[in-house]
């Protein structure tokens, strides 16, 4: 089981050195310490980036910042049942 808040902690540090607003995925890359591939794990789960983006929703782009863009991406993740 994953925990949460841990998931949601290393997603913030990934992309909180983007360059807000953002108004698309790509805009995210650069501040992704491996790019795409970058892993978020927690207990059972394990996300790439790339796989976030697909699976975790985030897809109301523009962002104003990073809060609003993890939210999303964590309320796609439980909506799809990953967590």
């Amino acid at each position: 089981m994953a925990d949460k808040d841990e998931l949601r902690d290393q997603i913030v540090e990934a992309f909180e050195g983007a360059d807000y607003p953002v108004s698309s995925p790509m805009d995210l890359v650069p501040a992704l310490p491996n790019g795409p591939g970058t892993t978020f794990e927690s207990g059972d789960v394990s996300f790439t980036a790339m796989e976030l983006n697909q699976k975790g929703g985030g897809g109301d782009f523009p962002y104003d910042d990073v809060d609003s863009l993890v939210d999303d991406i964590m309320d796609g993740l439980e909506d799809e049942g990953y967590l």
